[in-house]
């Protein structure tokens, strides 16, 4: 409305779960996520992508250089870093995105009573109603109501 254009987000790798600034580190994270063959996978996968998107994240001269060639005029000058933030992304063992979400639930008394959500992709927050909807009919699947 205001005029301005924005610029991502993209999604990498971050070096801590809670990592919300860009240079945020934490070894044991770091060392957690590496050590999960699903995420080597993909890493090797897709290595060569994966550096390039990274370099560009954090040198915002690379990535005008790729955006000028949809908005020529558009220079250094011209952005703003915008704020991080942290979204879990649920991983299968193959290196696969999981696309949508996982249903788990407990074992014994009180955990066969208990339904997980994990791994609410975007855009959860925009599509809130369609989300209470799948999770409705979950519960009404696993539990007699």
């Amino acid at each position: 409305m205001d005029g301005s254009v924005w610029l991502g987000p993209n999604a990498v790798l971050a070096f801590k779960r809670e990592g919300y600034h860009l240079f945020d580190f934490n070894a044991q994270d770091f060392a957690d996520a590496l050590s999960f063959r699903g995420l080597q996978k993909l890493i090797f996968r897709n290595v060569t992508y994966g550096i390039g998107e990274m370099y560009r994240g954090v040198f915002l001269g690379a990535q005008i250089k790729i955006l000028q060639k949809y908005i020529p005029e558009l220079s250094l000058s011209d952005v703003l870093r915008g704020p991080t933030g942290v979204r879990a992304q649920a991983l299968d063992r193959d290196g696969n995105l999981v696309d949508d979400f996982v249903f788990d639930g407990g074992v014994g008394d009180l955990g066969s009573r208990v339904l997980h959500v994990r791994n609410a992709p975007s855009p959860a927050a925009t599509s809130s109603l369609s989300i209470a909807e799948m999770v409705a009919d979950e519960v009404e699947s696993r539990f007699t109501l």
